[in-house]
């Protein structure tokens, strides 16, 4: 496995204090605000870049345990005011100094900061992962040094399918690299899913500080868990900032990419608007069509027959009016969850048709906005939205994995999947408890099956309050029938609606959708793929020369990670394949078919350790029809980080 970074090189990102800290020279009173909105950990970290001083380590209260979503690593509000007190007269002092470039630790002294920002809970091994994050070292800005030369580069074209946040990312990568590129996508404008899902309440259900690219500030956001408008704007912040608008070609579909040996190359034909057809000459693809591109709306009787208003979330129609009107939605997971409630107050009745209940997580942060002081905070003061970040990510990415392990030997008759799951559990039940004491709507609201087997949901009371509203029903017989006028359950009462919305979710396991990959020897990549899609890291595929996938197969890790720290990983090691290719001399380079075969092995036998294969997660779009969960990333996220740090031609075939 290819080594990461040594910690503690100097950072080469020429915006360093943008992203780390701008000086500042605000009035005491400003800064004081700030520190009591302020993380107190967070706090903490940054008053020792401030001082250099190791020792308020020893002198400060600091956290006493890491809990998901809780971002003052549950100190008491004693303890908290006396790090606030003492971080004011740190904060006034580095201001009276000008603002000095913050102090790095070495490796021990990040041991330590570690320990106690985390209590314990980042192991030695995790060091170097954490310390790129944090931004204590170059090895996540630009990747490994190019060894290939730029006029290869200039020389070596290459499309992007898809201008979501991995195209996005992908875009950046190349432009930095001088590699030729041009990013295409269908829709009007970029942002993949956060432009095509513009239904009411949609918001991201990851923490906006870990659901950012590592390599811009994350001081902007106005709410703890961002709305879509917000992401889609900071999407196109990020396109503009780096240069990308002149690479894109909008309004325009793939339709098929195929290789051909001879020249080595991709032919990507595509589709405009006004039915104009190209063909994109490329020495390389990259695929970022993602995972939620293509909606699923079940196979109902009767549904086409329905006459009023009937679409599916991703396909939000803008002039709809629900007031006073009588809507079905169909589905009640992560769309349907935030949905419901943001419609409820304007529509006449809502009936929610709920196939299986979603376990959802206590944050109270969920719908709050940050305070000018908080973001203030992240803006200026050294290294604290660093540290921020990691409180945010840890407790649920790496930090949560006992919680998803399967105990074979554990047996309470299927509620959860080991001890540590059944105390998870048993928080969610009595965070489901604290808001209604209805019996029958607890029944259909507590899951029988072991949380985190699908992706946990967000929620500070929100859902349930809206289910107890006399406008809301939350229905769980099983629909029989659409007609014209309403829906039909299996027990025979047919309930009429106005508008039919449909909250189902996307077609996970078939990301190409109507595209068709065509590789060596005519191969169809959707027909080898079947519903079993694989790919090596998920980024590159046997006998698809030069193509690199970004949200590919095993590559989702569902709860509490961030897409987008993926995605930046994949771009990096889709660049790294790049330039090995080039240096090389070769024409193009597939990954060996053993190694393909091993990585989907590997982790499809690390995912029957966990939930996401435990036996009453039946009803799960992760699974294909053959109950295997191929979309899923079994192993760590930092494993996942060393073994993209770059490509091992070892790895590959060359020719």
């Amino acid at each position: 496995m290819p080594q990461p970074h040594p910690v503690l090189e100097v950072s080469s990102a020429a915006d360093i204090a943008r992203l780390l800290g701008l000086p500042f020279d605000d009035s005491d009173a400003v800064i004081e605000a700030a520190i009591a909105q302020a993380s107190v950990p967070a706090l903490l970290m940054s008053m020792v870049h401030m001082t250099g001083d190791l020792g308020l380590l020893d002198e400060l209260p600091t956290p006493v345990l890491l809990i998901p979503m809780d971002l003052d690593g549950a100190m008491s509000e004693p303890d908290k005011q006396v790090v606030r007190d003492a971080a004011l007269k740190v904060a006034l002092d580095y201001r009276d100094r000008g603002c000095p470039p913050p102090w790095l630790p070495d490796r021990a002294a990040l041991r330590r900061m570690l320990d106690v920002l985390t209590v314990g809970a980042v192991a030695e091994e995790y060091t170097d992962y954490v310390a790129a994050d944090l931004r204590l070292t170059d090895a996540d800005q630009d990747g490994p040094a190019l060894t290939s030369t730029a006029a290869q580069r200039a020389d070596f074209p290459v499309v992007v399918i898809g201008g979501g946040e991995a195209g996005i990312v992908a875009g950046i990568r190349l432009k930095r690299a001088g590699i030729p590129f041009v990013i295409v996508d269908r829709q009007s404008g970029l942002g993949g899913t956060w432009a095509a899902n513009r239904y009411p309440g949609c918001r991201v259900d990851i923490t906006n500080q870990y659901y950012t690219y590592s390599f811009e500030p994350t001081d902007h956001w106005t709410h703890h868990y961002a709305e879509q408008s917000e992401i889609l704007a900071y999407l196109n912040d990020v396109a503009d900032r780096y240069g990308l608008r002149e690479h894109l070609r909008l309004e325009t579909e793939v339709t098929t990419a195929t290789w051909d040996e001879d020249s080595a190359s991709w032919a990507v034909e595509t589709i405009g608007a006004q039915g104009n057809r190209t063909v994109l000459a490329a020495r390389a693809v990259i695929c970022a069509v993602g995972q939620f591109g293509n909606p699923i709306i079940p196979d109902i009787p009767g549904a086409a027959d329905f006459a009023g208003p009937s679409f599916h979330t991703a396909d939000w129609p803008d002039e709809i009016d629900l007031t006073g009107k009588r809507i079905a939605v169909i589905g009640a997971g992560a769309s349907g969850f935030q949905l419901v409630p943001a419609i409820a107050e304007r529509a006449g009745h809502v009936e929610v048709y709920q196939r299986t209940p979603q376990w959802f997580a206590p944050n109270i942060n969920y719908h709050q906005p940050i305070g000018d002081g908080a973001r203030w905070a992240t803006r200026h003061l050294p290294f604290y939205g660093r540290w921020l970040r990691l409180l945010s990510w840890w407790p649920l990415a790496d930090g949560g994995a006992e919680t998803a392990r399967q105990d074979p030997d554990w047996d309470d008759g299927g509620l959860s999947c080991g001890p540590a799951n059944r105390a998870f559990r048993d928080l969610l039940v009595a965070w489901i408890q604290a808001f209604t004491s209805d019996e029958e709507l607890l029944a259909k609201v507590v899951p029988q099956y072991p949380p985190m087997g699908k992706r946990l949901l967000q929620d500070d009371g929100t859902w349930l309050r809206t289910l107890a509203r006399d406008d809301v029903t939350l229905i769980t017989d099983p629909i029989a029938e659409i007609d014209a006028t309403g829906v039909r359950t299996a027990d025979g009462v047919h309930r009429a609606a106005d508008v039919l919305i449909w909250a189902t979710g996307f077609d996970v396991n078939h990301q190409l959708g109507p595209i068709t990959v065509r590789g060596r020897g005519g191969r169809d990549l959707a027909e080898a793929w079947g519903d079993s899609p694989y790919a090596y890291l998920g980024v590159t595929v046997p006998e698809f020369p030069n193509l690199f996938c970004m949200y590919g197969p095993g590559t989702n890790a569902v709860n509490g990670a961030s897409i987008i720290y993926n995605s930046e990983c994949q771009a990096r090691y889709a660049l790294g394949c790049i330039d090995m290719l080039l240096a090389s001399g070769a024409r193009a380079l597939t990954p060996r078919a053993d190694v393909c075969a091993d990585y989907t092995r590997t982790n499809q036998e690390l995912l029957r350790t966990q939930v996401y294969t435990h036996p009453k997660i039946v009803n799960s779009y992760f699974r294909n029809s053959t109950g295997e969960v191929p979309t899923l990333y079994g192993g760590r996220l930092s494993d996942y980080w060393a073994r993209t740090s770059r490509p091992d031609p070892a790895d590959y075939d060359f020719g």
